[in-house]
């Protein structure tokens, strides 16, 4: 089995949530979440991550507007995605995240977790469901071509 190391972002103006996953790529779970002070900083903070955990490929959630169509607040984020590829020289995927810091919120709430207090972990968790869908996409297209192979032998 291959290894994947890929580092899943929810960028926001004021926060990064960031969610990791183990080696398999089965599950993602939230790391950490950056609070932007600067560009450079946030380079840096990110720089560290990706160093630590051998990440080579970042995921990026993409505000799509609800009629599929990519508005200012996507334009924004494809373009900070652009900028953070190339200075981490990592390939970037973006990953539709219109309901995800709805379905953190509401994980939360299910759990007693204020959302008051605790932005920085909506931020975390709507990384993490960002990063799972990647995975879970990309775990169902590698075993439909595997299916596909082994058909047409």
């Amino acid at each position: 089995m291959e290894r994947v190391a890929a580092l899943g972002l929810d960028v926001g103006q004021r926060r990064i949530g960031v969610a990791g996953c183990d080696g398999t790529g089965l599950i993602a779970t939230g790391l950490t979440t950056i609070v932007r002070k600067s560009y450079p900083q946030t380079i840096e903070a990110l720089r560290q991550i990706v160093r630590d955990r051998d990440v080579e490929i970042l995921v990026v959630g993409m505000p799509y507007s609800m009629d599929g169509s990519i508005g200012k607040q996507a334009q924004h984020i494809q373009k900070f995605g652009e900028t953070i590829s190339k200075a981490l020289s990592l390939p970037i995927e973006y990953v539709d995240e219109r309901l995800t810091s709805f379905q953190a919120e509401q994980s939360m709430i299910t759990a007693g977790i204020s959302l008051q207090h605790n932005k920085g972990l909506i931020d975390r968790k709507a990384a993490a469901i960002i990063l799972q869908q990647w995975l879970d996409e990309r775990r169902a297209k590698r075993d439909l071509d595997r299916l596909a192979s082994s058909n047409q032998e």
